[in-house]
């Protein structure tokens, strides 16, 4: 009876009839390490006792023994709410690339995933995320190198597909909810969406993919993830661009980066929130970048590629100011 699968998704997941999940892809964990990596050192510290969560966390290892402060990044893995890790060697590698480009720290978030824990779980364990990290504001917190090292003047979230979709919603609610009581504002610097997971049932523009495959098939991947809402595609979760009804004007950041694929199916809602950005009131800088020929997420699939080193030339020059 196990062997008898009940919805096939491959190639991201398998579910059976007796309700055991079996992920394709993503499950890899690779471990910490004290030892550098790409100038990088890192290690896991539990977030959520209570759910057994953790971030992982790198630091430069040349300021180890120094008393600088350094920008933070926050980070969220992406995988459609439903497969990776903050730990497999995807995200690993790519958040050491990271912070050594940008000379930053950085805290990687480990969420419950779907469809064990349908959405909104992978938000509420994100918002959790941040408000630990933010108990770190005034040196104090129970991580080291974040008391240490942190500039909490100099935050920025980031996140690739469903991540970059949390880093938004983060930054929307710390606006309206303070992550710490030290603070007067967001407490989030900037924020950077890379190939960003919005959608809506009617294409956002007349330049987006109508392909019926494609868009039952991104439609499947979102109801996998929250069966339980009413709008489908146009949940308010994931119609942050076309919706009127979803408001961004409020977002809690002065500065936002959009990196865009030209043949992501994705990448016209990346244009729309940029154009939604500046048209709906909100009061920040936006810069987006399209990288030519490129697909969904091909920066972490060939991170060697030459227009994968130039998105992370400005993934890391937005962090380091030069934006």
């Amino acid at each position: 009876m196990d062997s008898e699968i009940a919805f096939d998704y491959s190639p991201l997941l398998k579910i059976y009839k007796s309700g055991r999940i079996e992920r394709l892809m993503g499950e890899t964990a690779v471990p910490p390490s004290l030892t550098p990596q790409n100038g990088v050192i890192s290690k896991d510290v539990v977030y959520s006792p209570d759910d057994n969560l953790s971030v992982r966390v790198y630091l430069p290892e040349k300021a180890a023994d120094t008393d600088e402060k350094l920008p933070l990044l926050v980070y969220f893995h992406g995988g459609g709410f439903i497969i990776e890790t903050a730990f497999s060697p995807t995200y690993h590698n790519f958040l050491t690339a990271a912070v050594s480009a940008s000379d930053c720290i950085a805290v990687s978030v480990d969420y419950r995933r779907a469809p064990e824990h349908p959405l909104p779980i992978s938000f509420d364990d994100s918002w959790t995320s941040l408000k630990w990290v933010f108990t770190h504001i005034a040196g104090s917190g129970p991580e080291s190198w974040l008391n240490k090292h942190a500039d909490f003047g100099k935050v920025f979230l980031a996140g690739d597909s469903a991540g970059a979709n949390i880093a938004h919603h983060m930054a929307m609610r710390a606006a309206k909810e303070r992550l710490s009581p030290e603070l007067s504002d967001s407490g989030i610097f900037g924020i950077i969406l890379v190939h960003p997971y919005f959608w809506s049932k009617a294409p956002v523009d007349d330049k987006e993919t109508t392909d019926a495959a494609v868009r039952s098939k991104i439609e499947a991947i979102w109801m996998m993830a929250s069966p339980d809402n009413k709008d489908g595609v146009d949940d308010p979760w994931l119609n942050v661009v076309q919706s009127d009804s979803v408001d961004i004007s409020g977002l809690g950041c002065g500065k936002v980066l959009v990196l865009v694929a030209e043949k992501d199916a994705l990448v016209r809602q990346g244009w729309g929130y940029k154009a939604k950005l500046e048209k709906n009131g909100w009061k920040g800088k936006v810069e987006l970048v399209e990288s030519e020929g490129e697909d969904h997420v091909f920066h972490l699939t060939r991170p060697d590629c030459e227009n994968a080193l130039e998105a992370m030339k400005k993934f890391a020059g937005f962090i380091k100011g030069e934006m």
